[in-house]
Formats: C-alpha cells, sequence, structure tokens
C-alpha cells in the first residue's frame, strides 16, 4: 500500500437526483477529507449550494490535499440540468464529468475514481450506446479484457460472469473462461480490500446445480470447467457450482467472501436483501478502479435530505483502498 493518500477524482454523479447531496455529506466529513486527496468535478457555485442546502460546511483547497476538498470544475458547470426527471442535459454532464475524471486517472491526477448515482436512461438520451456504464468505461479506455460489475455487502463480494442481457442470452454467454475470468477477476478485488486468502463460491445456473445433466447441462460443460481452471491454473481458493438458493445462505453465514453468479439479479437480489443501504458497485476489471453506491438517482426524495449515506461511504472508503494500491504501484515504477 502507499503511504501516501490516494488521489480520487470524485464526480457527483447525475445532478438531476440526489449525488450532489450525497457528495457533499461526503465531503463535509473531516474523516473522509484526511483520507485521500479528493478532487471534485463540480463548481465552487455548484459545491456551495449543495452544502449550504444541507446546513454543512465543507473545506476548499487551491491545491489537492488531505484535510480540504480541491474543486476542479466540470466542462458542463455551467449548463443547466432539470431537477427531477432524465433529461439529455443530466445524461450529457454525468459523460462529460466522467469522460474528465478517466482523463486525470491517465494524467497521473488520480488514482481511482468514484461516482455517485446516474440514470442510465439519461445517458442514452446522450448518446451513450452501450448497455450500461461499465462496458462504455471499457470503450472511452480501449479496453477489450474480462469485465464485471462487483456488487459489496457488508463481508461479501459478487461478481457476475454475465450481466446486463436478457435472461433469454445467458446461457450463450457462460463458458469455461468466462466462468474463470470472474472468479479470478472476484479473487483479486476481495484481496484488495484486504482480504489476504479469499474464499469463492460459484453459483449454478439450473435448478439444483443442473441434478446431474437432468435440468441443463451448464454446471457441467462449463461451470464445472471453470472452476478447476482457477482452482488448479491459477490457485484461487474456489468451490462449487453451489445451488443458487442456498449459496448465499453459505455466504450470509461467513463461509465465503465472494461469490461468482450467472446473471445479473442472481446475485442482486440476495444482496440487496443482505445489504442494500451499504451496497457498492465496483467496475471490475479495467485498468482504473471505479466505485459508485448501488442505487440509483431517487428522484421522489431529491431535496428532502433523506438519502442514506451508507452506500456512498462505503463506496468512498472501497475507492480509497483500491486507490491506495494504484498509488503503492505507481510509487515502485
Amino acid at each position: 500500500m502507499s503511504t501516501t493518500a490516494p488521489r480520487i477524482a470524485l464526480t457527483f454523479g447525475d445532478h438531476s437526483g440526489i449525488g450532489p447531496e450525497l457528495g457533499a455529506r461526503l465531503l463535509s466529513d473531516p474523516e473522509n477529507l484526511s483520507r485521500a486527496r479528493i478532487s471534485a468535478l463540480v463548481s465552487r457555485a455548484e459545491l456551495d449550494r449543495a452544502a449550504e442546502a444541507l446546513g454543512v460546511s465543507i473545506p476548499v483547497g487551491d491545491e489537492p490535499g488531505t484535510g480540504h476538498v480541491h474543486l476542479v470544475g466540470s466542462a458542463l458547470q455551467d449548463v443547466e440540468v432539470p431537477p427531477r426527471r432524465t433529461s439529455v442535459q443530466a445524461g450529457e454532464r454525468v459523460l462529460a464529468d466522467l469522460q474528465q475524471a478517466l482523463s486525470m486517472y491517465a494524467d497521473g491526477e488520480a488514482d481511482a475514481i468514484m461516482f455517485l448515482p446516474l440514470n442510465k436512461t439519461s445517458l442514452h438520451l446522450a448518446g451513450m450506446h452501450e448497455e450500461d456504464e461499465l462496458r462504455w468505461f471499457a470503450k472511452e479506455l480501449g479496453f477489450d479484457g474480462f469485465t464485471s460489475e462487483l456488487n459489496f455487502a457488508p463481508g461479501l463480494t459478487t461478481s457476475r460472469v454475465t450481466s446486463h442481457v436478457p435472461i433469454s442470452e445467458v446461457s450463450e454467454g457462460i463458458s469455461a473462461r468466462a466462468v474463470r475470468d470472474a472468479i479470478v477477476l472476484l479473487h483479486e478485488v476481495v484481496q484488495g480490500t484486504g482480504v489476504a486468502s479469499p474464499r469463492i463460491a460459484v453459483a449454478a445456473l439450473n435448478p439444483h446445480a443442473g441434478e446431474n445433466g437432468q435440468f441443463g447441462r451448464e454446471e457441467i460443460d462449463h461451470i464445472a470447467p471453470g472452476v478447476d481452471l482457477a482452482r488448479e491454473v491459477d490457485g484461487v481458493q474456489v468451490s462449487g457450482p453451489f445451488p443458487s438458493d442456498t449459496v448465499f445462505i453459505k455466504a450470509r453465514a461467513g463461509e465465503f467472501d465472494g461469490v461468482v453468479t450467472m446473471y445479473h439479479d442472481q446475485g442482486q437480489i440476495a444482496m440487496k436483501l443482505m445489504g442494500f443501504d451499504q451496497g457498492v458497485t465496483v467496475q471490475g476489471g479495467l485498468p482504473v478502479p471505479i466505485a459508485t453506491p448501488a442505487h440509483g438517482t431517487a428522484y421522489e426524495i431529491v431535496g428532502q435530505n433523506k438519502a442514506l449515506i451508507g452506500p456512498s461511504q462505503r463506496a468512498f472508503e472501497i475507492a480509497v483502498d483500491l486507490g491506495s494500491r494504484t498509488a503503492a504501484a505507481r510509487e515502485q515504477g
């Protein structure tokens, strides 16, 4: 780990939602400011407006450092974003800020990125053609390796073999290589949060884990071989496939640090039941650590100071942990 505080590029996400409120709450906490050198992609007027609405004070500095926030502004900070609804303007602001944050990482001005909640409809209105922001990030970075959203709840992390695809297309996206990649990625990210030897479980696709082929062959043909590859070739402590209706019971009991799932809701339903108020998503596999709270823009409570800070706080902590590894790697050349 780096001995210096990591540099975090922070965007307020979709300005039509609760992002500015959550950003102000994060930045008003002196402990957060002491743990990282935070550069926020907002103007002074935007920061002051969010802080005033909450009745908090946020120290601002002219240069990146601990104990204050450094404001780097945004290319679209003067464009008004309509509140509490989807819009082209909201999506354009999000994409511009994320592009700027990626540039900061490439230029060595950030070790990790954290963005607050966004809205996919607004992103698509603004011209994002990818299925989700993870694929957009990969395109912007020119990255063609394996990627997966990783979701965090207290004591447990999940990765996915497939993600934002129709259920009818899940099976064709499952291969031994993809299963192995999801296992290895989950192992590496959990290690990055401080678990030296992560214990990984893999969920089956079919009922009863396929019942020896009676209910489908994905477990026999693809999932089990992928588990074997990760264990025997990569040295990961991994087991499965387990029936998906019991694997999270074992995980909740503390038997595993991470679970690999085959599709989006297979893991998300369990994770949100286990810890929605602390849920975090990491854009896994990319060359830059990127974290965000695992919830949406919550238009219905904008301006009411009701948004839970837990997921954003946890996302910040994970960004700091992963950013410290980036900073250490950069220091070592």
